[in-house]
């Protein structure tokens, strides 16, 4: 398995990437067949706020199946991936035991990875010298700066089951999750409620009259 240990605005020593590696391989050890890549990103504050923040680490597994990611944030680089270490393990047994009391329910899985896409603005001529420039942000015009904030994401992905989904949205550790429907090809959103009940909702796209 592939690890990649970088740091941001701070330096990660030879010590910590050793402690970094062997932590992770006992860690997703039952994940070794799934997981191609493991990503570790150490990032400090941009300035001294809580203390207990300043230090910000991420994991991100990729491989076959869903992107599993899991932040920890502390005033020291181990203690930050301590944090992250057991939210990715909570979230690995959350999905666990979805599949347990759901055992037969998944669907074949077809791994995408997400392309991220940065704020989509219409091309056009200059603006003359006292004009105030105006843009297309997500579909609407925006004129000068704002007040209108508007930040437009796009993700490649490929229809999901339900069960899919929800596994997906365990494993990112989010309390909901975007989606379309294999079934139906809705777009839809699956959500945690309390403990692990779930809701989903479907939207039907209707023609304008």
């Amino acid at each position: 398995m592939d690890v990649s240990i970088t740091g941001r605005r701070l330096t990660v020593s030879d010590t910590t990437r050793e402690q970094v590696s062997d932590r992770l391989n006992s860690t997703i050890s039952r994940l070794r067949e799934r997981v191609i890549r493991t990503e570790v990103e150490f990032t400090a504050a941009d300035s001294k706020g809580d203390p207990d923040g300043d230090v910000r680490c991420e994991i991100t597994l990729r491989g076959r199946g869903p992107v599993i990611r899991a932040t920890g944030h502390g005033p020291e680089k181990m203690l930050a991936f301590d944090r992250a270490e057991d939210k990715l393990k909570a979230q690995l047994r959350r999905a666990a035991d979805r599949r347990k009391e759901h055992r037969g329910t998944r669907g074949a899985w077809e791994p995408t990875e997400p392309d991220l896409a940065g704020s989509a603005q219409a091309p056009g001529a200059e603006p003359q010298a006292g004009e105030v420039p105006t843009h297309r942000v997500a579909g609407l015009e925006v004129t000068g700066d704002g007040p209108l904030v508007v930040r437009e994401k796009r993700f490649n992905t490929a229809p999901l089951t339900l069960a899919q989904a929800l596994d997906a949205m365990e494993l990112v550790g989010h309390d909901f999750f975007l989606y379309v429907d294999a079934e139906t090809k809705e777009p839809s959103v699956v959500y945690r409620r309390k403990a692990y009940d779930y809701g989903v909702i479907h939207l039907a796209v209707e023609e304008e009259a």
